[in-house]
């Protein structure tokens, strides 16, 4: 069953339960590029919803629309917000057009639902239409970009808590090791002993930075230019509007978004995308790097550093028997490194701009999104299949330490750099260890050494006597 819907380019069949039209239809047969579709994520749609909200509100409060209309299409943009249609949002995230089929594909199904909520048919535009009502007194560049801003900040608000989270298994690791005495690595030579559990609270803190830069570089989004219309003019909106439109959407939306004071400038510009983006990729760099050392200090068993144990999730190889892969460490790092990929792509179609407009938002849209998506699952594996499950070898740690050259560096204070490096040397050379070395050569007694040695001595700053 289909209804026949004419555009520019004539008439198109259009399904008959569909409550998107024929731009829609046109997007769907046009766009085969990604796979990924705007229903796979349903906060840009809760934004393109907010935006029509708040333009019919305003439309209405300048005498532009008349209140039926403005109920249907607010109560249509309500019932979006809430899921009802998601799947009414079939076309794929990259796309030409600057956003004009993601922004038309939302035009139509508020067009259509509110039809429908007045007692029409789909597809009786007369009566509402998808441009002249739902769409009245915008452009898909003001819409369009504000939607992003908008799903940007919920979905930041979102990403913090899934970080929040892995941050506080880190700090339960941190606490449940802060006994466990293991050598400290620099160059991935041994290097002064530390605890386990400063290494987990390393983790956490790192970390911890994260929640003030996502949350600083998201309130850039704020900023909207909404009733910049076409390029910026505010050409086909009412005086008044843009600012009015801002003061809507804050009350709607309960952010606290502001009117760009430039909208020309504005209209163009994608400078917040850009410098979230690197929030994004800053984060993946710092968990990717950490799940580097998580697979470092799980190595072996036998012929690795063998300090912690990760909880087995699958059968390593196809071929060596017994053998289990950090597999969850793995598929982060991987997560990452998509991150940091997108980083580049939205750093390309930001650069991309050309004069009054940015016609790449599309791409960079579907990069940010796909980021946050990424690194909230991502970091929910991590944190249920590796972080909470993790053990430590314990005496295994204690040993390496007692037996390492690296506590030599506790000596240079006391005996002098020289003679520091004289018994490290002998020790590499001999097997013998450094407490026996010292003695050997009578070079301090064996109280003060056992003092200056007990490596539980040397995990935080000691005054030198």
């Amino acid at each position: 069953m289909y209804r026949t819907e004419n555009d520019l380019l004539g008439d198109l069949q259009v399904p008959a339960a569909a409550y998107y039209g024929i731009q829609t239809q046109r997007a769907i047969d046009n766009f085969h590029i990604s796979g990924v579709k705007l229903y796979q994520y349903p906060e840009f749609i809760k934004g393109l919803a907010y935006v029509k909200w708040a333009a019919a509100e305003t439309n209405f409060q300048l005498g532009l629309l008349d209140e039926k209309l403005k109920n249907a299409i607010v109560a249509a943009a309500k019932e979006v917000i809430s899921g009802k249609f998601d799947k009414e949002f079939p076309i794929d995230m990259i796309q030409g057009g600057a956003g004009t089929s993601t922004n038309m594909n939302i035009n139509e199904v508020l067009a259509n639902r509110a039809l429908e909520l007045m007692g029409y048919q789909k597809g009786e535009y007369q009566y509402c239409s998808p441009n002249d009502h739902v769409n009245l007194s915008q452009s898909t560049n003001d819409a369009y970009p504000t939607s992003i801003r908008i799903a940007g900040i919920h979905s930041n608000m979102k990403l913090i808590v899934h970080l929040k989270d892995l941050i506080q298994s880190f700090r339960k690791k941190g606490e449940e090791f802060k006994h466990v005495l293991k050598m400290g690595r620099t160059q991935l030579q041994d290097a002064v002993p530390m605890t386990l559990g400063q290494e987990f609270e390393a983790f956490a803190a790192t970390l911890e930075e994260e929640i003030d830069r996502l949350t600083q570089n998201s309130n850039l989004f704020l900023e909207t230019n909404m009733g910049a219309t076409a390029i910026g003019t505010g050409l086909n909106a009412a005086p008044g509007y843009a600012k009015m439109c801002a003061e809507n959407l804050a009350k709607v939306t309960g952010l606290a978004i502001v009117s760009a004071p430039n909208l020309i400038e504005a209209t163009p510009d994608t400078g917040s995308y850009v410098i979230y983006s690197s929030a994004l990729k800053r984060m993946a760099i710092k968990i990717s790097k950490i799940c580097n050392d998580l697979r470092l200090l799980s190595s072996g068993p036998r012929c690795g550093f063998n300090e912690i144990n990760l909880p087995p999730m699958q059968p390593g190889s196809s071929i060596m028997p017994g053998k289990v892969n950090p597999v969850i460490p793995e598929v982060m790092n991987q997560v990452c490194y998509r991150v940091i990929g997108n980083d580049l792509t939205v750093t390309m179609a930001a650069e991309a701009g050309q004069l009054q407009l940015n016609v790449m938002e599309p791409v960079l849209t579907y990069a940010i999104m796909e980021s946050m998506t990424l690194l909230a699952n991502g970091m929910d594996t991590l944190r249920t299949k590796c972080i909470d499950g993790i053990t430590a070898n314990e005496e295994h740690c204690r040993e390496m330490v007692l037996h390492s050259i690296g506590i030599v560096t506790a000596l240079n204070p006391y005996i002098g750099y020289k003679n520091s490096t004289k018994i490290a040397k002998e020790a590499l050379e001999t097997g013998k260890s450094v407490y026996n070395l010292v003695l050997e050569h009578e070079i301090l007694s064996k109280e003060q050494l056992d003092d200056i040695l007990n490596p539980e001595n040397m995990l935080a700053p000691k005054a030198i006597k």
